[in-house]
């Protein structure tokens, strides 16, 4: 499934970020080599069959498609497949404003469920945005809409920054 969602990715492209090219590089020619699939994507998006699909300064898109494999209890996917989704695109637009040296992590978040997800419903779509970046802390915010445009979920985030040498330890 993931394959049909990303048809050029390899599955052996899945795997985690090389800190040393995170330091040397930082947040945004990171993400614009994932894309290009130099780099590889987390391992959690090929088995919640999403992925990145757009990155600029500030700004990302994943796509994303929920199927039966996310329901819920009720019928509905799961408000973690969501707030997943939701997390890598803040979490993500805050990455892209990294300078070597630098790393991030999420310190709070929070998401707006407004319209059951269904399987069947087709591809969704995340776009997250950079709200504010300091020198220690950074914001974002996200939407997820349906392929029609009509908005899901929306939601919050703020991510500390850090020396990327803290996760080294």
């Amino acid at each position: 499934m993931f394959q049909e969602l990303f048809p050029g990715m390899p599955v052996s492209s899945i795997g985690v970020l090389p800190l040393d090219r995170v330091a040397r590089d930082g947040g945004l020619k990171v993400m614009q080599d994932l894309l290009k699939g130099d780099l590889p994507a987390p391992p959690m998006s090929a088995t919640l069959k999403f992925g990145l699909t757009e990155v600029e300064e500030g700004r990302v898109v994943f796509k994303g498609l929920p199927t039966e494999e996310h329901l819920n209890p009720l019928g509905t996917v799961h408000g973690g497949w969501t707030a997943t989704v939701m997390d890598s695109a803040l979490g993500c637009a805050v990455f892209t404003m990294l300078k070597p040296g630098e790393a991030y992590t999420t310190v709070e978040f929070k998401v707006h469920l407004v319209r059951p997800l269904l399987p069947g419903m087709g591809e969704v779509f995340c776009e997250g945005k950079i709200v504010h970046r300091g020198r220690t802390i950074a914001t974002s915010e996200a939407w997820l809409r349906d392929a029609g445009g009509k908005l899901l979920a929306h939601g919050t985030e703020t991510c500390a920054i850090f020396p990327i040498d803290n996760l080294r330890r």
